[in-house]
């Protein structure tokens, strides 16, 4: 337990508390059990951080842990709880949960036998909640963090905007933009440089190069120990993954042809859509379906696949810039909006607004005459009509 508490005094010397994301404010912090998911490096490790620095004056009253620390190799989240309600400790900061096979049964227990501690615990993407255990998910509040928006990534940049509602900004965009653009200046510029280098807030301590190394390695990291600690699948499949990612990076952003996909792999169809479904469930890749076809655990192939978000795409080498900004374009609506496919048009939200997304040119030829349809351009700085400009959609968080 001595080491345990020198690592999390260790790691609190050096958390700042500068920028905090958008997601604490919402987290009703008082209840007894939380989760906060995400993928890896979008900041759940220094929201539990900055939790603690920021609420309790004395630290020693809360524990933060890491479940991939060697501590964990002999002892379990019992023998956690009972060192720490000995030490006085009140608050518990969990990490990585994912890695310790039958989490959810553990924390159950440590909630049901130590009604004096509060859990708050992260775990990958990938982490679902069973029902079956014993209505652990009817206790604990789970939140979803996200990558850092384009607003958030300007505050870090120092430039402080309030969100805006997606119907707000389809009919005032002319108003909002040049609001915006009054502040902070070459807006067109800064938006270039979130989409290589923004959406993981640990760009702000690495070059542009270093920071796309890293969420190459990141991405690996996550097929090879991520997966294999949530899902029973074989070897031969993460390769495969792998190499799906390679595969769609380096098609144009079109309608996904299957079978083609498939044959190139030397796999079945249905081997590619579950391969599909492990990447989306990873925010790696993003699936779109037809409104009606939508189910997260049918064996249906995806309509269109783009990645989860620009960044993953760059890291690949192959950043096709139609497909980076439908990846950007979609990740910025996946938050709180329900996508799909559409029938014309390159993406529906929630089943009213449809959005054709392009360059400075484009126009409305292919939604003309369509009720509530919009153009999203990139490489404009103001829009006009229903013609909107791709960066202000990163003010939607």
């Amino acid at each position: 337990m001595d080491t345990l508490k020198r690592q999390s005094a260790s790691l609190l010397k050096h958390i700042s508390t500068e920028h905090v994301r958008n997601l604490y404010d919402t987290i009703s912090w008082n209840t007894r059990l939380i989760g906060i998911k995400g993928a890896r490096g979008v900041g759940k490790t220094t929201m539990m951080l900055q939790r603690i620095k920021l609420a309790f004056p004395d630290t020693s009253k809360a524990l933060y842990v890491s479940l991939d620390d060697i501590w964990f190799g002999a002892h379990s989240l019992l023998d956690l709880a009972e060192l720490a309600e000995q030490n006085g400790i009140t608050h518990l900061f969990i990490d990585e949960v994912h890695r310790l096979r039958g989490w959810e049964r553990q924390i159950k227990n440590v909630y049901d036998f130590h009604p004096a501690l509060n859990i708050v615990f992260t775990g990958s993407s990938l982490l679902e909640i069973d029902h079956s255990i014993a209505d652990l998910s009817r206790r604990c509040l789970l939140y979803s963090l996200p990558g850092l928006s384009f607003r958030e990534y300007l505050e870090f940049e120092g430039y402080s905007f309030d969100a805006i509602e997606l119907q707000e900004m389809l009919y005032r965009h002319v108003e909002l933009s040049s609001q915006i653009r009054s502040e902070c200046g070459d807006i067109i510029k800064h938006f270039t440089k979130y989409l290589r280098h923004g959406f993981y807030p640990f760009y702000t301590t690495e070059t542009e190069s270093d920071y796309l190394t890293r969420v190459n390695n990141m991405v690996a990291s996550v097929i090879d120990y991520d997966i294999p600690a949530v899902e029973n699948v074989e070897y031969a499949t993460l390769v495969k993954a792998k190499q799906l990612i390679n595969v769609i990076a380096s098609q144009s952003p079109s309608p996904l042809n299957a079978k083609l996909t498939a044959e190139m792999m030397e796999i079945t169809k249905n081997q590619l859509v579950k391969i599909f479904l492990l990447l989306e469930r990873s925010q790696i890749l993003r699936l779109l379906y037809f409104k009606a076809e939508r189910n997260p655990k049918a064996m249906i192939k995806p309509q269109k696949v783009l990645f989860d978000n620009p960044s993953i795409l760059y890291a690949t080498g192959y950043a096709d810039k139609g497909k980076v900004r439908e990846s950007f374009f979609a990740s910025m609506l996946a938050v709180g909006h329900e996508l799909a496919y559409p029938k014309d048009g390159d993406l529906l939200i929630d089943g009213r607004y449809l959005f054709e997304i392009g360059g400075a040119r484009k126009g409305f030829n292919q939604i003309k005459d369509i009720p509530d349809s919009f153009v999203a351009a990139d490489d404009i700085e103001f829009g006009m009509g229903n013609k909107i400009p791709l960066w202000l959609f990163g003010f939607l968080y």
